[in-house]
């Protein structure tokens, strides 16, 4: 009889087992559903970005570049104005972190400028005024030669991109962390568009919209 009562005991803990797990995975797929359900109803908007501003205070090009093809270094200051906006009406965005640099044709030309840490709440805007500067960049020699002959027609495009990470606030739930990349297109052009030659003649254009991937 002794090894009846065990051989119970055990049954019921079996039993006690699979009802335990049948109630840990279906308490997983509630979960799963609901954050799939909140997931459709909001499906958060990339925040928008916007370049409304960019000044070219520095910009010297390596020697000889234009007629010699050596590359060398480049220094270079640019001041940006960034606007972001959330236009979503129930999500909210919390910057953990944004850091701002200026590339030429996909080589940085500017160390990374770090922007304060911000939330931003539903359908706010925030604008930011760093000032890049890459002193002493190395340069390739083919960039050097393009650079160079853009500068001396009047016409230059950079690109001021933006590489951070952020969160997602619905109610008093916040997300993990994603990954966020920028990129602003800044078209500089010389006085009266028509070739003023030299960077100190090239002025900004007109305001643009930013690429933004999450």
């Amino acid at each position: 009889m002794g090894k009846d009562c065990g051989n119970h005991g055990e049954d019921d803990l079996r039993r006690t087992c699979r009802r335990l797990a049948a109630f840990i995975l279906l308490l997983a797929l509630v979960v799963a559903i609901i954050a799939l359900i909140v997931y459709l109803v909001l499906r958060p908007t990339h925040p928008r970005f916007f370049l409304q501003d960019a000044s070219l205070r520095q910009l010297d090009l390596p020697q000889n570049s234009s007629n010699s093809g050596a590359g060398g270094v480049l220094s270079t200051t640019l001041q940006v104005t960034i606007a972001s906006r959330n236009p979503n009406d129930r999500v909210g965005v919390y910057y953990d972190r944004l850091d701002v640099y200026a590339s030429y044709k996909y080589q940085q030309i500017t160390l990374a400028a770090s922007l304060p840490q911000v939330y931003q709440g539903h359908g706010d805007v925030d604008v930011w005024s760093p000032v890049l500067s890459g002193p002493g960049i190395p340069f390739a020699p083919y960039l050097a030669t393009s650079l160079a002959g853009d500068v001396q027609a009047g016409y230059l495009v950079l690109q001021v991109k933006i590489d951070g990470r952020v969160r997602w606030k619905v109610g008093s739930w916040i997300s993990g962390h994603y990954h966020i990349f920028v990129t602003c297109p800044a078209f500089l052009v010389g006085a009266g568009g028509n070739g003023a030659p030299g960077a100190s003649g090239l002025r900004f254009q007109t305001a643009t919209y930013c690429r933004v991937e999450v």
